[in-house]
């Protein structure tokens, strides 16, 4: 069931309107917590926990807790946290991430995906956060340094959503250091994926390369291995050839 929130709470809530927090937002003002479920189904978001995380990002508190789905399962469901432990307004949560962050992140970096490394039309860019704002926040009383953002395509702003989000540093460490070592921080340089002792490539084959993909997957399929088992052997054979 709704509840009474705090009118400070309340005029933050409205003062949001971005589309997919503002869907969550609404939703909860009106019927108290909104399900997994519902942001699949009714609103269309296929990474639910993406929708949520834009909320708190605004500086709303939600909590997570469990019901039951229309399949009997149990599904998480999220609700407004305690609204009276804090002040409000409408400077609460993420600096707005502007169009001269995009700018400046193109013309020094190029218009390309940080984590995959390929070229992507500029419309088709997101503004990330290097180190998530549920770790690091936002300090508004000082000049946003540009470089603490990344620019990623949907697919991989969804992969670091769900790496992060499964990470027990965001969940209970909540520690700035060790994102910062991170490869969902720092693709270029990391010593950790999500604090497991693993190193990551992301390959993407495009325009003109995707017969040569296509290639590879057929021989792979023929020695009966998957795409990553076959390269990485390709490359481990590559690395051996150069020693001798």
């Amino acid at each position: 069931m709704p509840q009474k929130y705090p009118k400070e709470f309340v005029n933050l809530c409205r003062s949001i309107t971005a589309k997919r927090p503002k869907t969550v937002i609404d939703h909860i003002l009106k019927h108290g917590h909104i399900t997994t479920e519902q942001l699949k189904e009714k609103y269309g978001y296929n990474h639910p926990p993406r929708a949520v995380r834009d909320v708190r990002e605004y500086g709303i508190p939600l909590e997570t807790f469990r019901v039951t789905g229309s399949d009997g399962r149990r599904i998480a469901a999220y609700r407004f946290g305690d609204a009276s432990k804090k002040k409000f307004s409408k400077l609460s949560g993420r600096t707005g991430l502007s169009k001269k962050i995009k700018e400046y992140l193109i013309e020094k970096y190029g218009c390309k995906c940080f984590i995959y490394l390929e070229s992507v039309d500029e419309s088709e860019l997101q503004i990330d956060h290097r180190i998530p704002y549920e770790i690091a926040g936002d300090v508004e009383s000082t000049k946003q340094n540009l470089d603490d953002f990344m620019l990623l395509s949907g697919s991989a702003n969804r992969a670091k959503s769900w790496s992060c989000e499964h990470c027990e540093n965001w969940q209970t460490l909540k520690k700035k250091r060790i994102c910062i070592s991170c490869y969902w921080a720092y693709p270029e340089d990391y010593s950790h994926v999500a604090m497991r002792p693993v190193r990551r490539l992301d390959l993407i084959w495009q325009d003109k390369e995707v017969d040569k993909y296509e290639r590879l997957k057929s021989d792979a399929k023929m020695v009966g291995q998957t795409i990553p088992e076959f390269v990485k052997k390709i490359i481990e054979k590559a690395i051996e050839r150069k020693k001798d």
